[in-house]
C-alpha cells in the first residue's frame, strides 16, 4: 500500500506518525510506504504567532525541522503538490515529479485572504504569518492611544482568535499605562460576538466588564485608509486609529487551481473524512469544508481517526471508527487568564470562568506542541 500525505502541518504530521507507528512491521518489510509532500523543510507552531505579535516569543521559537518530527520510515519530500490527477491516483509536484498512491490524504491547510476586502491588507494589522505578526508587534509598540478596532471576517483559522486578540490587547495597553487612552471596539459578522452561541454568551459579559464595545451584524465591505474608517455591507461605518483584523480565510491556492473545492475547501464526509465521491482520498484539518472550527485540535483528532482507519483498511479491509466532530480550544482571556471550549457534533461548548491555572496549562502546551505533532500527546 502506498500512502501519500500532502501537507506537513499539524494534521499531516500527526497522521504520518500515527500510521508509521501502527504499520511499523509493514513499513520495514516494504508492504507499506508512507510519503509526505510539503512546501517547507520547517514546521511552524502557528498558534505561537499570536504571542509573537505581542513580543512574548521570538520567531526562532516557532520552528523546528520537519524531518526531526517524523517517525523513521516516512519519506519526506520538500516538493509541494501542483496537480492532482485523482482518476489516475497520481499527484504531480512543483519539481515535475509524479507520485502515485493507493491512499491519498490532503492536509494543505488554509490562508488568510485580506485581499478579498479592498484596503484591508494595506491598512490593518494581523498575525497569521511571521511577517504580519512582526509588523503588528512594531505597530503596537508605536501606538500611543486612540480607538482600536478589531474587525472579524469568517471563516477564519482558530475559532477563538478574535476573542483572544481582543482580551490580550486590553491587557497589553493596560500594562503600558495606556488603558485610559485606548478604546477597544470589536465587530463580528453575525448577530452575536462569536459563532458558537455559548462562547458568545460567555464572552459578551467579559467584554462589558472590561469596557470593550462591540458591534454585531457587521460584515466588512471595505477599509478607507485615508479617512480611517471601515465600512460594512449593511451600511454601517466605524472609525479607527489602529485597525486589527481577523481576515476571512480561504483554502490553499493549489486546491482552488485544481478545482477540488470552492474557496479551497474540499467537500468532505463529516464522519469518515473521505473526499465526497472518492473512497481512497481523505481530507483533514483546515482543508475540509466541514462547518466546524478550523483549529489545530480539529486536525489532531481527525488525524487520530484517519490513522486508525487507514491502518484498519490495510489490515482488516475497512475503516473502524467515525470522527465525532471533537474540538478542544484554549481561550486566552488576557495576559494571564484563560479558559477553554470542548465540543463535538452533538455537544456544544460550555466555557467556564477564566483562571490563571488554565492559562499556565496553555503555556505548557505551547512547549509540548512538538510532542503533540509527533503524535505522542
Amino acid at each position: 500500500m502506498k500512502i501519500l500525505i500532502i501537507g506537513g502541518g499539524m494534521g499531516g504530521t500527526i497522521l504520518a506518525n500515527n500510521l508509521a507507528r501502527r504499520l511499523t512491521p509493514e513499513l520495514r518489510s516494504g508492504k507499506v510506504r508512507i510519503t509526505m509532500l510539503t512546501a517547507s523543510d520547517k514546521h511552524m507552531y502557528q498558534p505561537g504567532l499570536l504571542y509573537l505579535a505581542f513580543g512574548r516569543v521570538t520567531p526562532d521559537e516557532l520552528y523546528k525541522d520537519q524531518a526531526s518530527l517524523l517517525e523513521p520510515g516516512i519519506a519526506l519530500h520538500v516538493d509541494p503538490a501542483e496537480e492532482f490527477l485523482l482518476d489516475d491516483n497520481k499527484v504531480k509536484t512543483k519539481s515535475g515529479k509524479s507520485f502515485d498512491y493507493d491512499v491519498l490524504a490532503i492536509a494543505t491547510g488554509s490562508r488568510a485572504a485580506p485581499e478579498l476586502i479592498p484596503g484591508l491588507a494595506e491598512n490593518s494589522q494581523t498575525f497569521y504569518t511571521e511577517e504580519t505578526a512582526l509588523a503588528m508587534f512594531r505597530a503596537l509598540r508605536e501606538f500611543q492611544g486612540g480607538r482600536v478596532v478589531v474587525a472579524v471576517g469568517v471563516p477564519h483559522k482558530c475559532p477563538m482568535a478574535p476573542l483572544e486578540i481582543t482580551f490580550m490587547l486590553h491587557d497589553y495597553f493596560k500594562d503600558r499605562g495606556l488603558a485610559d487612552k485606548v478604546k477597544l471596539h470589536y465587530t463580528y459578522p453575525i448577530g452575536r460576538i462569536h459563532s458558537l452561541e455559548n462562547v458568545a454568551k460567555w464572552a459578551a459579559p467579559e467584554f462589558d466588564r472590561l469596557g470593550i464595545t462591540y458591534e454585531t451584524l457587521f460584515n466588512l465591505k471595505e477599509v478607507d485608509g485615508a479617512k480611517k474608517v471601515i465600512r460594512g455591507e449593511e451600511g454601517g461605518e466605524t472609525p479607527y486609529d489602529l485597525l486589527v483584523s481577523i481576515p476571512a480565510h480561504r483554502g490553499m491556492e493549489v486546491i482552488e487551481k485544481n478545482k477540488l473545492g470552492a474557496g479551497g475547501w474540499i467537500p468532505t464526509h463529516r464522519q469518515q473524512l473521505n473526499m465526497e465521491g472518492r473512497s481512497n482520498v481523505f481530507i483533514l484539518g483546515d482543508t475540509t469544508n466541514i462547518p466546524i472550527s478550523k483549529a489545530g485540535s480539529t486536525a489532531h483528532f481527525q488525524a487520530d481517526t484517519l490513522g486508525e482507519n487507514i491502518a484498519a483498511m490495510f489490515k482488516l479491509g475497512a475503516p473502524v471508527r467515525d470522527y465525532d466532530g471533537k474540538v478542544f480550544c484554549f481561550i486566552e482571556a488576557g495576559k494571564d487568564r484563560a479558559t477553554y471550549a470542548m465540543f463535538d457534533y452533538l455537544n456544544p461548548p460550555d466555557p467556564k470562568p477564566p483562571t490563571k491555572a488554565v492559562h499556565w496549562f496553555k503555556m505548557a502546551y505551547n512547549k509540548l506542541y512538538w510532542t503533540s505533532a509527533r503524535g505522542l500527546l
